[in-house]
């Protein structure tokens, strides 16, 4: 039996509206029929803090810390919480709905098309696992996080590996598509991840500095040699195409689709109202 075709982007450094316009963009397409279910690959230039949909940038972002490391700043159109895009891969999964065994709820949906990066962890010697909350209070806590910033804690079905988080995914379904993006980490400067986020006191950002390690980990501190991105982008498009039973081929996007990326991105993600609108 013929392996379903996905489509295959790597995009590699672009900047930050750029990256979630074409999130945005290939959604829309797929939402039309015009193209099938796409696997992206991305990084960022600058380095970026993106927040999620629902963040308060006055009340949750230091903007003057943010302006100081001269990081790009966006908004993404999925929830979640803040993520420092830096040394890392980020991966986005644009699929319908009722693609053939999606799960309709979101946790459920998570586990299948995370399947991709559990997978692609393996494929470089990683003992990876899902993050499944094993306590009512833990359960609690990611219904009300008690920071704004994503790796402080592992969601449904992200990804562990020594029981500390590697990668951080949100989703959002619109037009009847799933886009599932997130970070898988290469390295993680806790400082200055930290000094991104407001907190109520110097205390309580000093306590979150010093557990993040705990909390956390980066493939660079996992493995006794560098992991390039090009070794990760191998090892997580086969990941993907063993985890979803499927076959990758690279999708070259036309001028006029560029053009409409360009629209999105000026209309919305490189527009002040859009991402300073809470």
């Amino acid at each position: 039996m013929e392996k379903t075709i996905w489509h295959f982007i790597n995009s590699g450094k672009c900047s930050a509206s750029f990256n979630m316009a074409l999130d945005e963009a290939l959604l829309e397409w797929h939402s039309k029929g015009e193209i099938g279910p796409v696997l992206r690959f991305y990084e960022w230039q600058p380095a970026t803090l993106s927040i999620g949909y629902f963040q308060n940038v006055a009340r949750e972002i230091n903007m003057d810390a943010v302006n100081k490391h001269g990081l790009g700043f966006v908004r993404r159109p999925t929830g979640g919480r803040g993520v420092l895009h830096e040394h890392e891969l980020t991966y986005s999964v644009i699929v319908s709905e009722s693609y053939p065994e999606m799960p309709e709820t979101v946790t459920e949906a998570y586990r299948v098309i995370s399947g991709g990066l559990l997978e692609g962890f393996r494929n470089l010697g990683l003992d990876a696992e899902f993050s499944v909350p094993k306590t009512t209070k833990q359960t609690n806590d990611l219904k009300k996080p008690k920071s704004a910033v994503c790796f402080d804690a592992p969601s449904w079905y992200e990804l562990v590996v020594e029981g500390k988080k590697v990668a951080g995914s949100a989703q959002t379904r619109q037009k009847g598509v799933i886009l599932q993006h997130g970070a898988i980490l290469l390295s993680l400067d806790e400082d200055k991840l930290v000094s991104l986020f407001n907190f109520a006191s110097e205390e309580q950002r000093e306590r979150m500095r010093a557990s993040l390690p705990e909390k956390a980990i980066a493939i660079d501190r996992l493995m006794d040699r560098t992991v390039t991105v090009e070794e990760c982008v191998e090892a997580f498009a086969k990941g993907f195409e063993d985890a979803l039973d499927m076959q990758l081929e690279p999708l070259v996007l036309t001028a006029e689709q560029l053009e409409f990326v360009r629209e999105i991105e000026q209309k919305k993600y490189a527009n002040h109202d859009w991402t300073f609108r809470k």
